[in-house]
């Protein structure tokens, strides 16, 4: 009389004890897909049930009321799995969300795909109590078809009446690979199988063994004498499915895709412009489609919440908030505007100049776009320089040598090209700058050209797309320019309150700020290594200058590995570094000081590695100071920042203009630190931006190990402040900098590896090893390290 909760493994949950602890059974199950005409296939299964664990709901509770600080991960996982358990079979599940194509019409997203939406759903423990979490969701599947129409979408062209070329099998072969399909050449009977290849013959020329004695017989014919099936299209390949043994033909004709399949590798750009269609949506429609969700999946009647004993709120929780202050910013004193209020988490240039300003007198450019002409290119450069001038930067307006055309396929050549040529004709003094005009699809050519002026050069370059160059506008260029500018190692604004020294903890005594990031490379990518980037601060009091480092580590390594390291050299014995070494070394170069305090922002941590990473990092962030010098132990304040989450905040009225902006998103500012935050431990969300379409999604920022001791509003207030010190726009923007700037690095940094290793599960020459051996990223040139390289 037990309804039981079922995790789809091997784990069953009552909500009370079953009359036996130890069964067996015996279950037959009917393959109702098999048999042409005769009986069908019959299976019998041994499942066995055995009583192993009561799980402890007390320690829940002492959780939820803060008198315990370790979570009772297996109480909240079963609660979860319970809740689940009706999702589960009404819809289609996928991680933490559930899927159907009833909840809204799928969207075509071309080549053979389609958005279904769906929503997540996850169990949280808050302040509040326990808290469902539920969100709206998006993904792309694979649109049930007959496979010859799915095919022709694939490749964008008709199949029925043409040979398919060798790239054409190939690009079939790869969407194809593991997808289950359905027969539909045989009635009522649907057998299903998952494709494991493509034939390398059209049908027509496919022949099989019928019996022992090798008597072979066309495909073409079999399925017509067996299944009375003609085959149209036998110019076309067929399916091979099963193993590689014993793999059978499938005609094409003859398929269907299964339903509710998600497709999982990387979509193209127009794939990612139709789903981000469908999934952008303003506030008030995201919420008002998360209180139809809670409706639609009626929770008081779900018979598993009832058999279980949870009740859930039909009301979204209402929290309290605060909005921050924006700060102001300081720009040069030659400027009419010298200081500047951001309203609403944006301001411009007009009328500033930058703080630092940097010269450039020696400049190239290269075009790789055919349809920019010269004296068009020309014009772009030359009103680029001019508002690098009115920016505050010098900036000669004449090329060290004319503008240079290539084509993108002889990138390396042409930029030794132009680097030599403009060598010997400043008499050795290096080029400053590189312009580059790059086609608006340029496949490669952007990464090998930041990789060949980064590690082989030492080229700081400015990529600028032909469709900008045809279209300038004051705001593209205006953009540009503040790139160019800390590039060059300058400086584009900084806080007015950390040039007076009144940012607390911070304007005391010397400090550093750290951002560091790792990022995994692609699902499908098996053996590609990770990549992890660390930045911090090289000014103070300002904190707005980054320098950045790279490397490569084992696939999908969490722990960022070169933190800290030590080895033994055969002339200098042992040896110590790693990045949080280097970084410290060349603080001390640009300011003068050695940090007394260190910050440290780490993006891309999930919560269940929390304390995995914090005791791993902390521990090689204490060695590479005591390394420096005995006792050199500055304070650290650890903090994990998040932005993969699915914590939603709404304007309580969304009708209230001065609790939104313009997108109808909540204020920048905004920040949340009671109710839906953890039961014990020091976290906040923080909006820091303002919205620009869809939903803005809060920062969590979770303090994990503070010896500064920061007050909560300490903490949030510098994170806020610091998102308005970001180099790339006049914008406040969504992340704190430093973590910003590290993920761009390590985003950076695919593009060192070698090409043979970017490409989907590379060989065994490159990745993040077989033989956990990782080959290291080409090193950066010193003069590239020095500046924000990344922005």
């Amino acid at each position: 009389m037990r309804l039981p909760a079922y995790d789809g493994r091997k784990s069953l949950y009552t909500a009370g004890p079953l009359p036996f602890s130890w069964r067996e059974f015996k279950i037959k199950v009917v393959d109702d897909e098999d048999g042409v005409n005769g009986p069908k296939r019959e299976r019998e299964y041994r499942v066995v049930i055995k009583f192993v664990a009561r799980a402890n709901l007390h320690h829940l509770g002492q959780f939820l009321a803060g008198k315990r600080a370790d979570a009772p991960q297996e109480a909240l996982q079963i609660l979860d799995i319970v809740l689940r358990e009706l999702s589960s079979k009404r819809f289609c599940p996928i991680g933490r969300s559930f899927f159907s194509p009833d909840i809204r019409t799928p969207q075509r997203l071309g080549e053979g795909l389609e958005s279904w939406c769906g929503f997540y759903q996850s169990i949280r423990p808050t302040q509040m109590g326990l808290s469902l979490n539920i969100d709206m969701a998006s993904a792309a599947f694979i649109e049930p078809l007959p496979v010859v129409e799915y095919v022709g979408q694939l490749l964008g062209k008709d199949i029925l009446s043409r040979q398919l070329s060798d790239a054409d099998r190939i690009k079939i072969k790869k969407a194809l690979r593991g997808v289950k399909v359905e027969v539909t050449h045989r009635g009522s009977v649907r057998r299903k199988y998952r494709v494991s290849g493509l034939t390398s013959q059209p049908t027509r020329e496919l022949v099989f063994p019928v019996d022992e004695n090798s008597t072979m017989k066309s495909v073409v014919e079999y399925f017509q004498e067996m299944y009375g099936f003609t085959i149209k299209y036998t110019h076309l390949p067929c399916l091979q499915v099963g193993n590689q043994k014993k793999a059978n033909y499938l005609p094409m004709e003859a398929c269907k895709i299964v339903e509710g399949q998600r497709y999982t590798k990387r979509l193209n750009e127009k794939q990612i412009t139709a789903l981000l269609k469908v999934t952008c949506q303003r506030p008030r429609d995201r919420e008002s489609d998360i209180l139809r969700t809670i409706q639609h999946n009626a929770y008081d009647q779900d018979p598993y919440a009832k058999e279980f004993g949870i009740k859930i709120s039909e009301k979204l929780a209402s929290v309290e908030a605060r909005i921050l202050p924006a700060p102001w910013l300081k720009y040069h004193e030659s400027g009419k505007e010298k200081n500047c209020l951001p309203q609403v988490g944006q301001w411009n240039m007009m009328n500033k100049k930058m703080i630092n300003g940097m010269t450039v007198s020696r400049w190239a450019c290269i075009n790789f776009s055919r349809s920019v002409q010269d004296t068009v290119a020309l014009s772009f450069c030359t009103e680029l320089a001019q508002m690098c001038q009115v920016s505050g930067m010098e900036f000669n307006p004449e090329p060290v040598i004319p503008i240079y055309n290539a084509k993108p396929e002889h990138v390396e050549k042409a930029l030794k090209h132009v680097y030599h040529v403009s060598s010997n004709k400043t008499k050795g003094k290096e080029l400053e700058l590189l312009l580059a005009i790059l086609p608006d699809n340029n496949g490669s050519l952007y990464g090998d050209l930041k990789r060949i002026c980064e590690t082989d050069l030492g080229l700081i370059s400015q990529c600028c797309l032909t469709k900008h160059v045809f279209k300038i506008t004051k705001q593209y260029l205006a953009n540009v320019s503040l790139k160019i500018n800390v590039k060059m190692g300058g400086r584009n604004t900084v806080l007015v309150d950390a040039v007076s020294c009144r940012i607390p903890l911070v304007s005391d005594i010397p400090t550093i700020i750290f951002g560091a990031d790792v990022t995994h490379p692609e699902n499908g990518e098996d053996s590609s290594p990770s990549i992890a980037a660390v930045v911090a601060s090289q000014d103070w009091p300002e904190v707005t200058k980054y320098a950045g480092l790279v490397c490569a580590q084992a696939h999908r390594q969490e722990l960022i590995q070169d933190l800290y390291k030590m080895w033994h050299d055969p002339v200098r014995g042992l040896v110590s570094g790693g990045m949080i070494r280097d970084l410290l070394i060349s603080f001390r170069k640009a300011t003068g000081q050695k940090p007394l305090r260190i910050i440290f922002y780490r993006d891309g941590v999930s919560e269940g590695q929390f304390y995995q990473v914090l005791l791993y990092e902390l521990d090689a962030i204490r060695k590479a100071c005591a390394s420096l010098e005995p006792n050199y132990q500055p304070p650290v304040t650890f903090i994990v920042v998040q932005k993969r989450h699915h914590t939603r905040l709404f304007a309580n009225n969304h009708r209230d203009r001065n609790s939104t902006d313009k997108s109808g998103n909540i204020l920048p500012g905004t920040v949340v630190d009671s109710k839906i935050c953890h039961p014990t431990e020091f976290d906040f969300y923080l909006c820091s931006h303002a919205g620009i379409q869809g939903t803005s999604r809060p920062a969590h920022y979770h303090v994990l190990w503070d010896e500064n001791n920061f007050t909560a509003d300490g903490i949030q207030s510098l994170t806020n402040n610091l998102c308005y010190t970001y180099a790339r726009c006049t914008r406040s923007v969504s992340v704190v900098p430093p973590a910003y700037y590290a993920h761009l690095a390590a985003f950076r940094a695919r593009f060192y590896m070698e090409p043979d290793m970017q490409e989907n599960g590379s060989s065994g020459g490159g990745g993040g090893g077989e033989c956990g051996v990782v080959k290291p990223l080409p090193a950066l040139k010193e003069n590239v390290k020095r500046v924000m390289f990344y922005c």
